[in-house]
């Protein structure tokens, strides 16, 4: 099966401005989630609950890059798929990183520089 885009990041460098700016743009809700990071309502989100979409958040990571949008899919081995992405000419930015209690995601650029992310869930119970 295909890996399904599952999330979205928005960089910044001031999540207060941001989060207005995409509120009143498109009437996204957003909560605090650890500190800097606000976690977006926006549609279906990670837990599968809501509309049509996919959950996403605006985060300001206090060093460049300040500004980008990153998609993630969700993969079942994030180092395979970062082991691929470099056989064709990838590069790893991000390797493996826990997101306490959701998962683990990575961070990796394309032959071209674009930057895209992996994500694989906890699995609870």
């Amino acid at each position: 099966m295909p890996a399904p885009i599952v999330h979205f990041e928005i960089g910044c460098r001031d999540t207060a401005k941001t989060r207005t700016f995409y509120g009143k743009l498109f009437d996204w809700e957003f909560q605090d989630y650890g500190g800097t990071q606000m976690i977006a309502n926006i549609g279906a989100g990670p837990d599968g609950k809501g509309g049509p979409g996919i959950g996403g958040h605006v985060s300001a990571l206090g060093h460049e890059p300040h500004h980008y949008v990153t998609v993630y899919a969700q993969v079942d081995d994030l180092q395979a798929t970062l082991d691929k992405a470099t056989s064709l000419g990838g590069k790893v930015v991000v390797p493996p990183t826990e997101v306490p209690n959701m998962g683990h995601f990575a961070w990796f650029t394309d032959p071209d520089g674009n930057c895209m992310g992996l994500w694989k869930p906890m699995r609870h119970g």
